[in-house]
């Protein structure tokens, strides 16, 4: 099949790497990047950290020059409308009123970021954190010393807790479950790092859900919680969660299940259409099962190789991975890899009570996870041995004969 088009529609990272994988391996035909937002692609690592932070903005988030873009990748640009539909039959994605054809495409649409429907989403001061304008509006709501209410204790919550603290600001994390993080960690390891919230002056509630978001004069003002509990706020940022960016490919044959479905070479069924990144539900080998990962360097890696098996299929290599995901609260570094859903745990350095330790997680007789608090050293050896499919007790034992070796 000769691929004289690629379209890749999503303008972030996973699909930057996808139009860039694709003109590395010297395909000639045009490419087009097709992308909701009319920023070029950015990164989002820095929405929830450097740009939250006190002082000087960061000069910029972007990936990549326009010209870089444009000329030296010869990419077709589409920025600023987003993909409503892609026909399979005719080969043609429908951007606003243009339909763009294609040989080969990649689906890299990424994420919404849900909210709590109802009255709150009219109230200025509400806020979710996902994209490019989402960060400045939070910044510019810091900036201005705002009370800060986070719904939802996962990674990126607390990360905007973080920023509100280093800069002197009130704060309080909202987490209806008894711990944040559960479905991440597990509930023992989620109250460890909650106590770093706490040790620098960040409350916690949790247990309990939000009743309301009320406002005075069309500006957010409290959060009530379903224990009686109200709390002022001048700013309230909505981090629960995420939903794949699928509503566009209702209808077009392309198998749609918490992300679009595809198999272990990211290709979904659907003749040279493939996806990459948050919105990819694919056949992970290495452990055996389906699932959907929203870290950056799965992102960067399924973005290039589903371009590079779209534009060659005879050639096409599996993609697997050890998920692998970083987090920075105050002066600490929390990093995680493998996949959730433990049946067990080890700490295998340090103590859930201290600034360091390393826990190993159990999945099934196998190695599934580590995390670390402050364990840079660590991290990488034991994403190694999870890739290596090594067992529990084996990752246990090599855990001990290191600490005996100090």
């Amino acid at each position: 099949m000769t691929v004289e088009r690629l379209i890749v529609v999503g303008a972030s990272l996973a699909g930057l790497r996808a139009a860039e994988a694709a003109r590395g391996a010297g395909y000639g035909g045009a490419i087009a990047l097709i992308g909701e937002e009319p920023h070029l692609p950015y990164g989002r690592p820095p929405l929830s950290k450097r740009i939250l932070e006190a002082g000087p903005l960061p000069e910029s988030t972007r990936l990549r020059a326009y010209e870089t873009l444009t000329e030296d990748l010869n990419v077709e640009l589409v920025l600023g409308a987003a993909a409503t539909g892609i026909d399979t039959n005719r080969k043609t994605v429908t951007v606003g009123e243009r339909s763009i054809d294609y040989s080969a495409a990649v689906i890299a649409t990424g994420a919404a970021a849900r909210r709590i429907p109802g009255p709150a989403e009219t109230l200025s001061g509400v806020h979710v954190l996902r994209t490019h304008d989402d960060a400045h509006a939070v910044r510019a709501a810091l900036d201005a010393n705002a009370r800060t209410v986070v719904i939802g204790g996962g990674f990126i919550g607390s990360e905007v807790a973080c920023a509100a603290r280093k800069r002197g600001l009130p704060v309080t994390v909202v987490e209806a479950r008894t711990a944040p993080l559960t479905r991440s960690v597990g509930p023992d390891l989620g109250a460890a790092l909650t106590r770093i919230h706490r040790a620098h002056g960040t409350q916690v509630s949790c247990g309990a859900e939000v009743a309301a978001i009320e406002g005075e004069r069309g500006t957010v003002a409290r959060v009530c919680l379903t224990d009686g509990t109200v709390l002022g706020a001048d700013l309230v940022v909505v981090g629960i969660g995420t939903v794949p960016a699928t509503d566009w490919l209702a209808g077009s044959g392309v198998g749609v299940d918490d992300g679009v479905v595809c198999d272990e070479f990211l290709a979904t069924g659907a003749e040279g259409v493939y996806a990459a990144g948050d919105v990819a539900n694919w056949h992970n080998s290495l452990f055996g099962r389906r699932m959907r990962v929203e870290h950056w360097s799965s992102a960067a890696e399924q973005g290039a190789r589903a371009a590079l098996n779209a534009i060659d299929p005879a050639t096409a290599q599996p993609y697997s991975t050890v998920p692998y995901f970083w987090s920075d609260w105050y002066e600490h570094r929390i990093q995680f890899v493998g996949v959730p859903g433990h049946q067990g745990y080890e700490v295998v350095s340090g103590a859930l009570d201290s600034d360091h330790f390393v826990v190993l997680y159990r999945d099934g007789d196998l190695l599934g996870a580590a995390l670390t608090l402050n364990g840079q050293r660590h991290i990488m050896k034991y994403r190694n041995l999870i890739n290596r499919r090594v067992s529990f007790d084996e990752a246990c034992a090599y855990a001990r004969a290191r600490a005996a070796s100090k």
